[in-house]
């Protein structure tokens, strides 16, 4: 036990060594914004402090001092009621006994103190922090953790030196120290000026009382369920599951975040959470319930049987039934729509052809699509596995991989006007082919995989409720419902790998498609134009002006490379490879501008967005509408131009006690990303609205329209509908 928390120490401190590198923006726990990234500065005060305290220990993330109830040790006394205090600095948080996912909790090593025999440190009702499927468990602001020391030689002076270790997380996580001094004479002494907060901690303490009761506890395969009774009513409860305790300390939480099903209004509550860890048969868990300062901790053996199945939820096959008519929906949203051209070509491509070749085409088109969702679903589990952000479209957040869609949709663009072709190798497929109208069944795939990349700003609906779902779940249900996104996607062009007869009697090919390909060349330049002005809000103007400047150069190289000799041919071709080389390397030589964010103003109709912001305004009684929203979001965009800034719903949101927020999701934003969480949301367009009648959020579709974000105004705002 001993050597395996040592073990876990010490892989928490690599942990926090590497998150605090310049690349990391996540942590245990959520992030802040203001939050001091050097190192921890501790000038350590005299060893002594007033009566019953020692001096604090100040450093810019907390103040760590070693409180006592009282200011001497009377006669006969033979234990002294102590606290460990720590005064957090905003943002910052330290951990429970068992903290969950990551970090370890705070220590104390006694050694030089003197009459002392042991002392047992106890734990207040932690808070459950979550960021991205991460859940831990500790405190902020300010907290004490009781202490009873028990002395060698009762009524006699006792000298305490406390060696703290813990590890504090804000955007990353310090490991912080504190060496305490704490003497307390023989003596009658009295209540020091520290007994009532100690006794306030001591009084939040987990125990058999404080008015809640377990009913029952039971487990049915990986599932567990906890049911207790309350008086006075539970208001917003938890509970954490832990191996059995020992010596202290606990053996980890054993348990997922909670399904919390009120009744009785709140003197009854379920809890069905995953079991996270093998139970080892007939052994005792740690059961803790909390409700904000108050707490339940019993030890108990769970007994098999049936677990609460919560009314209304979608099981997996609904999921993956949703999950294939958003991937269809997904084929009309205007995102789907800059890579029209290739499916143009693709089709006209195809008139008069011959069955068996129109077939194998589209299904190699649709095996694109769904193999893309498949390497995506890859890419978002092993992001989640790694503590990263991970939601719908998060790509686009990225400068890197805007370049290579800007680099690429250039090209395309340069095929479509015929300045260059990229015959592919026969064995593919026996035949040439060319970007712009593949002819192949390697380009087919390659057309299919590059609509869904440029597919993922889009959402659609029901598409976010089959994201959400998987994206807070295992690598295992992601990957099913990411594949059955695919597939969604991918019927139109199984149903013409079906019914092959649809692009037979389309018009042969001909000069006319010479024409057709200038045009959808221009549709693909747009959708080039539109990913750099997405660059621009990340990067600012210098860098998007340099990369643009680069994708004229590699145009310009083409179009003389078509006219060269031969031999010199090479020569353009490899000028056309260092452009886009250079595109690459161009941000690293540019200073970033400081991206929007939710904490930046807006102009005009929008308020800046957070989450303080909301709660003032709506106990101020006005009601709250939440936009989130990126440049890069196209479906966004429409919802703003067809709903929100205009008619009924702009005047309503111009009218008096209505604000409208704004956060911006162009760049990342851990906060953002914490509140789509929140909703069950990992992608966006998100809104929601938020009211004295509903000052949790009422969150609306993907695809808004007047009469719903009316409707919910009048909702939230508790007022009858007119």
């Amino acid at each position: 036990m001993t050597m395996s928390f040592t073990l876990l120490r010490v892989l928490c401190l690599m942990v926090a060594l590497v998150l605090s590198g310049p690349a990391s923006a996540q942590s245990a726990f959520p992030p802040v914004k203001a939050a001091p990234q050097g190192p921890v500065d501790w000038a350590p005060l005299a060893p002594l402090g007033e009566p019953g305290t020692s001096a604090w220990v100040r450093g810019d993330q907390a103040d760590v001092r070693l409180i006592a109830a009282r200011t001497a040790v009377a006669g006969g006394q033979d234990s002294v009621r102590l606290g460990l205090q720590f005064d957090l600095k905003p943002g910052w948080k330290v951990y429970w006994r068992s903290p969950g996912d990551a970090g370890y909790p705070p220590s104390i090593d006694w050694t030089g103190s003197d009459n002392l025999a042991d002392a047992t440190l106890e734990w207040p009702v932690p808070h459950r922090f979550e960021l991205f499927g991460i859940q831990t468990a500790g405190y902020d602001g300010q907290v004490v953790l009781p202490i009873t020391a028990r002395l060698t030689e009762p009524g006699r002076p006792v000298q305490l030196a406390a060696a703290v270790e813990y590890l504090i997380c804000s955007e990353i996580c310090i490991p912080g120290e504190a060496t305490l001094a704490l003497s307390l004479p023989a003596g009658p002494g009295g209540p020091s000026d520290f007994a009532h907060l100690i006794e306030r901690f001591q009084a939040q303490v987990p125990s058999a009382g404080h008015g809640i009761a377990l009913d029952r506890f039971t487990v049915a395969g990986e599932t567990l369920e906890v049911s207790v009774t309350a008086d006075p009513p539970l208001k917003a409860p938890d509970v954490f599951v832990e191996g059995p305790l020992g010596a202290g300390a606990g053996d980890g939480v054993v348990s997922g975040a909670p399904k919390v099903h009120l009744a009785d209004g709140g003197r009854r509550a379920t809890f069905t959470m995953p079991l996270l860890a093998a139970q080892a048969p007939n052994t005792a868990l740690t059961v803790t319930v909390v409700d904000g300062d108050r707490g339940l901790e019993v030890q108990a053996e769970p007994t098999a049987g049936a677990v609460r199945v919560e009314e209304g939820g979608l099981g997996l096959a609904a999921i993956l039934g949703l999950a294939v008519l958003g991937g269809l929906i997904l084929n009309l949203m205007p995102c789907v729509l800059p890579v029209l051209s290739l499916k143009v070509m693709g089709f006209v491509s195809h008139g008069g052809a011959a069955r068996g070749e129109v077939r194998a085409a589209f299904l190699a088109s649709a095996a694109g699509i769904v193999v893309a969702f498949l390497v995506l679903a890859g890419a978002l589990a092993g992001l989640k596995m790694a503590g990263a952000a991970v939601g719908w479209g998060i790509q686009f957040q990225q400068p890197l991989f805007l370049i290579g869609m800007i680099a690429l949709l250039t090209l395309f663009a340069a095929n479509l006007w015929g300045f260059f072709e990229v015959p592919l190798p026969s064995w593919l497929s026996g035949a040439g082919g060319s970007l712009g109208a593949p002819r192949t069944l390697a380009g087919h795939f390659s057309a299919g995989a590059f609509a869904t990349l440029l597919a993922t700003p889009c959402s659609a609906p029901f598409l976010g409720t089959a994201v959400g779902f998987a994206l807070a779940r295992g690598p295992l249900e992601i990957g099913l419902i990411f594949a059955a996104l695919g597939v969604g996607m991918a019927v139109p062009y199984l149903a013409i790998a079906a019914f092959p007869a649809l692009a037979q009697k389309l018009p042969r090919p001909g000069r006319w498609m010479l024409w057709l390909k200038v045009v959808l060349g221009f549709a693909l330049a747009g959708t080039a134009l539109w990913l750099l002005a997405v660059l621009m809000a990340q990067l600012g103007s210098e860098a998007a002006a340099l990369v643009a400047g680069l994708m004229a150069a590699v145009v310009a190289a083409l179009a003389l490379r078509h006219r060269m000799r031969e031999t010199l041919r090479p020569l353009a071709s490899l000028a056309v490879v260092a452009l886009v080389a250079a595109a690459f390397a161009a941000p690293l030589t540019q200073r970033p501008t400081e991206a929007v964010s939710g904490s930046v103003p807006v102009i005009g109709l929008w308020q800046p967005w957070s989450l303080d912001a909301i709660a003032a305004e709506v106990a101020a009684g006005r009601v709250v509408f939440v936009d989130v929203t990126a440049d890069w979001c196209i479906t966004c965009k429409v919802n703003k131009a067809a709903v929100v800034e205009r008619g009924a719903v702009l005047d309503a949101l111009r009218g008096p006690g209505v604000v409208a927020m704004k956060a911006d999701w162009t760049s990342p934003d851990p906060a953002i990303a914490d509140y789509l969480a929140s909703f069950g949301r990992y992608g966006i367009p998100f809104n929601a609205v938020y009211g004295p009648a509903a000052p949790d959020g009422i969150a609306l579709p993907e695809l808004l329209s007047t009469d719903a974000v009316l409707q919910a105004l009048t909702q939230a705002a508790g007022t009858p509908a007119t």
